[in-house]
């Protein structure tokens, strides 16, 4: 099945926007503007500014949920009763989060085609609500790597896999990293100083435009110092330009040149959560970043400071660490009993 569209230009920018699943990108030439068209090949495109406006991860969602509605027999443009029948046919098999992010990708599609937007229709939106209503659940939180845990993690960590190991789940934690934005660290986004370390994080998932934010690691008062745990990690791997924390072969014989993944993250914090005893199926690559802001919260950090860190734009996406790390705090059963 193949997109179609009046608009030559249109149909190259939905190309490289990557909506157009089965077709290889395309960049234009040339752009034709009011029917004038520039000789000169510019740089960028205004199609490759188009596709840099989206993440990578987004656009490969967007593509891959617009694939499934595809293949699921859907066209476009397609009608309200056609969206809607499909989120019927996949009420009990997908949660109601994942059928919300593919109206999106289905949504996105119809507007850039320049189609009237299907999903934003009462009968889509009443669909989906409905569906909330009788399928609901509540959405899985990953289980919380706090200080206790980070610290029995650390006990099982040797060799040189270890040595790195150590260093990314101590940065990820005292950083509170998104596993994303943890693989994605250089060298040269780190700078030694007095007081400990300084990490620049280019881009993030809150800063798709790579405004860039500055976080401060100070040395630690206990062994587990994430300081001192990268200077090891970087002195040991010879590492002074590229990735951090890169690919291990197995039994630590040679260090790769390529960054770890975001799913090595998250399989090397279930590994060793799992290692310390603890359930390895309930922590993720999130547990760092959720270990933080509830440790620190337990431990009386205002919400503001944890912000600094976290690069929470508002206190509102905090409240749900702060009331978890809270709950036996000043309990009603507790003053009773």
């Amino acid at each position: 099945m193949q997109f179609t569209s009046d608009n030559p230009h249109l149909s190259t920018v939905i190309k490289d926007h990557q909506i157009e699943p089965f077709h290889r990108i395309e960049t234009a030439k040339s752009v034709s503007i009011d029917g004038a068209t520039s000789g000169a090949t510019a740089p960028q495109t205004i199609a490759e500014y188009v596709a840099a406006a989206t993440a990578d991860n987004t656009r490969r969602a967007y593509q891959n949920d617009l694939r499934m509605f595809l293949a699921w027999g859907a066209a476009l443009p397609s009608s309200p009763e056609s969206v809607a029948a499909y989120l019927v046919a996949h009420a009990t098999t997908l949660s109601p989060v994942t059928l919300s992010r593919r109206l999106v990708a289905i949504g996105r599609a119809h507007t850039t085609l320049g189609h009237p937007n299907p999903c934003r229709t009462d009968l889509v939106r009443t669909t989906l609500r409905g569906i909330r209503r009788v399928h609901g659940k509540p959405q899985r939180q990953a289980q919380p790597a706090l200080r206790e845990d980070i610290l029995a993690m650390l006990t099982h960590m040797t060799g040189t896999r270890g040595i790195r190991d150590r260093a990314l789940v101590l940065i990820g934690f005292a950083g509170a990293f998104r596993r994303s934005e943890l693989v994605a660290l250089q060298y040269d986004d780190v700078a030694f100083v007095k007081e400990g370390l300084t990490i620049m994080i280019r881009r993030s998932k809150t800063d798709q435009i790579g405004e860039g934010r500055k976080i401060a690691i100070p040395f630690a008062r206990s062994h587990a110092c994430p300081v001192k745990a990268l200077s090891n990690w970087l002195d040991h791997a010879g590492i002074d330009s590229g990735p951090l924390f890169r690919t291990v072969k197995k039994g630590g014989r040679a260090i790769g040149a390529v960054a770890l993944s975001a799913q090595s993250v998250a399989a090397i914090v279930k590994e060793y959560a799992a290692n310390a005893g603890l359930d390895g199926h309930s922590y993720s690559g999130h547990s760092l970043r959720a270990g933080l802001i509830t440790s620190a919260a337990k431990a009386g950090v205002s919400s503001w400071k944890i912000r600094q860190t976290t690069g929470h734009k508002s206190d509102a996406m905090l409240q749900r660490y702060i009331r978890d790390s809270e709950i036996f705090e000043g309990n009603a059963v507790g003053s009773v009993l």
